[in-house]
């Protein structure tokens, strides 16, 4: 048999996505699943949201970069090459503290042996429908009060179950990535089940 598919949203300067991501690699290891990744935006998502904070203005400003880079490289190479360039691109920007500008975009793209002119995304709205369209794909089934990351799996009777999360610092390993995969397909396969959730008292742990 095929291994379940799960499919996660991420944006790129999302540490907490990034974290989940690295988790859903591991429970790759040790549970039948296989990671499918998609692009949604903060900046979409925060579009015209005059209550934030100038820090995180600021920061969804620069994050409309990235996620149109990594729309940019589905649209014109396929949707199996998200699953390397989030790679490339996280790395870069959660790990060795890169600015984002288009000199990260470009570094990205040629270890993957990716155009490099698919950077020029980065300033421009051509990508911008195929941008939302990834967003509202992944974000409808759950709502507009949550962020990233969002994930959605085949429920028991064919139905896709969707859930945002889990938040989780740092990213369990081994047997015990899977152990946390198995509790969240129980808790978000229960029907009416909605929301569990304490307070963040740490910054993300990368490692």
């Amino acid at each position: 048999m095929a291994p379940t598919p799960v499919d996660m949203w991420f944006d790129p300067i999302c540490p907490w996505a990034w974290i989940t991501s690295r988790w859903l690699l591991e429970v790759e290891r040790v549970r039948d699943i296989e990671t499918r990744f998609h692009v949604m935006s903060l900046s979409v998502l925060n579009e015209g949201r005059a209550d934030l904070p100038q820090r995180y203005r600021d920061l969804f400003e620069v994050g409309w970069g990235p996620v149109r880079v990594a729309i940019a490289a589905e649209q014109k190479c396929g949707p199996e090459v998200l699953h390397d360039l989030y790679t490339a691109l996280g790395t870069r920007i959660h790990h060795q503290r890169a600015t984002i500008d288009r000199d990260l975009y470009v570094a990205a793209l040629t270890e993957l042996g990716l155009p490099v002119d698919l950077a020029d995304a980065a300033d421009t709205d051509e990508y911008d429908d195929a941008l939302r369209h990834s967003h509202r794909s992944g974000m409808e089934p759950v709502g507009d009060e949550v962020g990233t990351p969002v994930i959605h799996v085949p429920g028991p009777d064919g139905q896709r179950i969707a859930f945002f999360g889990p938040v989780v610092s740092p990213a369990p390993r081994g047997e015990a990535a899977g152990r946390l995969w198995d509790g969240v397909l129980l808790v978000a396969g229960t029907a009416g089940f909605y929301e569990l959730k304490r307070s963040r008292t740490a910054a993300p742990d990368l490692s």
